[in-house]
């Protein structure tokens, strides 16, 4: 990663470092309680591979639920998804889900249930940025995939909020130094509201079809481009 890059990444998370390390900022992240404690501390009493770890998978369910051994069998790949994590939980947990980690490659997915515990698109998207600026500051030669905020049949009326912020988000992308790399399209049906074939009989979640298509993205993905990987989803959602 360029050095400009990882400077800019400094500025822009500027004054959330305190004489105790990392802060996490103001918008909602450091009011974060200890959610999910047992079920974080049983994720990081799993072994790490024996390989190492090429790729790290960090997030909330969506990452949780995914069988990315099945999904990505020559990856060394680590899950550390957890629970219905907002990025404010994912913060708070930071220094446990990531340490002793330095993957090639860290996929995120984040944000969907900050807007869905109330947070405005403005606070979701400066939440996720400042966790990609850490994530950039601490692994700075990893490659660092955002997937966006996904439209879901039970949100749907929240799906215009998780826009704006992914709009904002994939901005940044270049400023930071991470892709973005868009997931949703490929969910929508002919009439661009999401195809319920895609996804679990709670409308949040996806199904064994939606995570293949996923999978289907993030193969090109890592294999190629965030580019490469969108026009899959545009081609998958035809």
């Amino acid at each position: 990663m360029a050095k400009t890059r990882i400077g800019l990444s400094f500025a822009l998370v500027a004054g959330t470092w305190s004489t105790h390390g990392w802060a996490a900022p103001a918008t909602g992240a450091d009011k974060a309680a200890a959610r999910f404690e047992a079920e974080v501390a049983a994720l990081v009493a799993r072994p790490l591979p024996s390989e190492g770890v090429s790729t790290l998978f960090l997030g909330s369910s969506s990452i949780r639920l995914w069988d990315i051994d099945g999904s990505f069998p020559d990856l060394h790949a680590l899950n550390r998804g957890f629970g219905g994590a907002t990025t404010a939980d994912v913060l708070h947990h930071y220094e446990r889900i990531v340490a002793g980690v330095q993957p090639d490659t860290v996929i995120v997915y984040v944000g969907e249930n900050d807007i869905a515990a109330g947070a405005s698109a403005e606070m979701a998207q400066a939440d996720i940025l400042a966790l990609l600026s850490r994530l950039r500051s601490d692994m700075p030669r990893a490659r660092i995939a955002y997937l966006s905020m996904k439209p879901t049949p039970l949100r749907w009326d929240l799906y215009a909020k998780m826009a704006a912020a992914n709009a904002v988000i994939r901005a940044k992308s270049t400023e930071i130094g991470f892709d973005f790399v868009d997931v949703g399209g490929a969910l929508l049906d002919e009439g661009g509201k999401p195809d319920p074939r895609f996804f679990s009989v709670d409308g949040l979640h996806l199904n064994a079809q939606g995570y293949r298509r996923w999978t289907g993205i993030l193969a090109r993905y890592l294999s190629g481009s965030a580019d490469e990987a969108v026009r899959a989803a545009t081609s998958a959602a035809r």
